[in-house]
């Protein structure tokens, strides 16, 4: 079972599940293949906060992901095992090259340590679960992820634990793909993408059910803006509580729950033929 929920022995754990990892095989990571990780606690390079909310967490190493593969094609790749990344909320798994290369993927659906995948540029490879292609090879109606939104750029959407993106159809030199948010969106065909689904589809499942684990996460408590002083916040000040007629916000006034924020000026924006639905705003354009 990879959600497991135990006996309500104390109050953090009355509501709080763990996740099993049940198709981690290897639990050390590839020392060749991490990085140290720094943390900036919000601030930038001249100590100013501009990311409220951070600090603390688990101290952690960078995996590097190898996102693009197109300096891998034609080589097989074998699966040595499937690995728990803190970094992302999906797996990564090691593959090993017959000329001695280790490289991190991200890790699909039904993926088995001794598997074998393989990147092509070229025709004629098997739309296997693992296998990285442009999506002009690609058979419509397959589920892909890891997919490029720029050619040679790598892969920039569908990397979450349990996404992908539906190919529905081509025309020209573009790929018409189904997003998991509902929208849909135009791709060049030279794109690359690898077949199949992200692993660990169980990662929304589970409740942290206390404030540590979000404390170990890297968050801190966040004050309400109804608590501040009207000059700290714009729902701030006025006798007793009172949201002053507005919907929330933060310090600088942008909405809280949700809204457009995309620049309707974006070259992509051509691109996006039905965008995303949002439950508060409906259709955003």
């Amino acid at each position: 079972m990879p959600i497991r929920i135990y006996k309500p022995t104390s109050a953090g754990r009355r509501n709080a599940s763990v996740n099993m990892h049940a198709e981690v095989t290897k639990k050390n990571p590839e020392r060749s293949l991490t990085r140290p990780l720094y943390k900036t606690g919000g601030r930038n390079h001249h100590g100013v906060i501009t990311a409220r909310g951070r600090g603390g967490g688990a101290k952690r190493l960078y995996r590097l992901v190898d996102f693009s593969r197109k300096d891998r094609d034609g080589l097989e790749g074998k699966i040595v095992g499937v690995e728990y990344d803190p970094n992302r909320t999906c797996h990564i798994a090691l593959v090993l090259y017959p000329d001695g290369v280790k490289r991190y993927i991200i890790a699909p659906m039904g993926i088995k340590v001794g598997q074998t995948i393989i990147s092509s540029r070229q025709a004629g490879l098997e739309p296997l679960v693992g296998n990285c292609m442009p999506l002009r090879f690609v058979p419509t109606g397959l589920e892909v992820h890891a997919v490029e939104l720029v050619p040679g750029r790598g892969a920039q959407i569908c990397r979450s634990a349990g996404s992908f993106a539906r190919l529905t159809n081509r025309e020209g030199d573009y790929a018409t793909l189904v997003m998991p948010s509902g929208e849909i969106r135009r791709v060049h065909v030279d794109c690359r993408a690898t077949i199949g689904q992200v692993g660990n589809p169980d990662h929304s499942l589970r409740q942290l059910g206390k404030a540590g684990l979000t404390r170990l996460k890297g968050r801190r408590p966040i004050t309400r803006g109804i608590a501040k002083s009207h000059h700290a916040h714009p729902l701030g000040g006025g006798s007793g509580r009172s949201k002053g007629n507005r919907p929330p916000c933060g310090p600088t006034g942008v909405l809280a729950k949700g809204g457009p924020t995309r620049n309707k000026n974006k070259h992509s924006s051509t691109l996006i033929i039905r965008r995303r639905v949002s439950s508060r705003y409906g259709v955003l354009k």
